[in-house]
């Protein structure tokens, strides 16, 4: 009878430490994926619900949204252009067919500290569409964040609108661009004290080189599976602005500077950029070569569009 009682308490024992492991390995489990994940400075895959990690550094990015009237639901005139009912920049071109889907490319890791990722995308030009390379840009002042320009569908024709520099993200289509633009805000990183601070769940970084640093995946819904390049028609991106970016257009901005207007002409006169030569797979998707700020740089309240196109 005792030696049966000892092998009983030998049987708890065993099961109990079995049922310690087992909780031990549900436990460590996440914690050594999210290590994974950040050693290897993967983007969070598409519709991935990440664990609860605390509110998003990078909401600070967009706007407060304004009380009244909704930019989502109220219907604009039907003799307006709906982007100039819901204050976006006047466009610079315009084509009579589609851009291509959006291209893969790899991202360059920032070249110092401050320094803003501008996507690459579809220009128009003398043979068609060609590619600008996404690149890093010093950023006209401080504290400065890039909204992404974009095509949009209109009347017949694909019109772009270009991007511009403020103090939080405005309406950029709902393209998903990836490195953290997403379709909707800016995932890729946020200032702080003066500091810009990178997203290396977004980005890819050299940390010899950039040191503030941090990793969160955004759980962000994006409708976008296709690389899509244009918001609109039967086919485009179904987006319209949100109010947070209906706020951010009445902030003061600056619009695209001169430096990254010439990046976009230098690449017009590349052969190899255009889509009817590479088939929608430019030779450089991306430069490591930063465009540099232009100088003396202001951000200014809105005029008046007046009918002028901004360059």
């Amino acid at each position: 009878m005792k030696g049966l009682t000892q092998l009983t308490l030998c049987f708890v024992v065993v099961a109990g430490a079995a049922v310690a492991a087992t909780a031990v390995h549900h436990e460590l489990t996440p914690n050594l994926t999210v290590v994974q994940a950040a050693s290897l400075q993967e983007p969070a895959p598409p519709y991935q619900n990440p664990p609860d990690q605390g509110p998003d550094p990078a909401a600070v990015n967009q706007a407060p949204a304004p009380s009244g009237p909704s930019y989502t639901t109220e219907a604009p005139p039907p003799d307006q252009n709906p982007e100039d009912y819901n204050n976006a920049e006047q466009p610079t071109a315009t084509a009579p067919q589609p851009p291509p889907p959006l291209p893969d490319y790899d991202q360059p890791p920032p070249p110092a500290d401050g320094y803003i990722w501008t996507p690459g995308y579809w220009a128009w030009g003398a043979s068609g569409y060609y590619w600008v390379p996404g690149a890093w840009t010093e950023p006209p002042y401080a504290g400065a964040l890039w909204t992404p320009g974009y095509w949009g569908f209109y009347g017949g024709r694909y019109m772009f609108y270009p991007g511009h520099w403020g103090l939080h993200i405005g309406f950029y289509g709902g393209i998903n661009y990836g490195f953290g633009y997403l379709g909707f805000g800016y995932e890729g990183g946020y200032w702080n004290a003066g500091r810009f601070f990178y997203n290396r769940a977004y980005n890819h970084i050299d940390a010899r080189v950039v040191h503030n640093v941090y990793n969160y995946h955004a759980n962000v819904r994006v409708n976008n599976l296709t690389r899509q390049s244009y918001r609109g028609g039967p086919n485009g991106v179904q987006a319209h602005p949100r109010p947070s970016e209906g706020a951010a257009w009445h902030e003061p901005y600056a619009p695209r500077m001169s430096t990254q207007v010439q990046h976009e002409r230098d690449y017009g006169a590349v052969h190899e950029q255009y889509a009817n030569q590479n088939h929608g797979k430019p030779p450089s998707g991306a430069v490591s070569r930063p465009v540099p700020a232009d100088r003396n740089v202001r951000p200014q309240a809105h005029a008046s569009h007046g009918g002028e196109q901004r360059h």
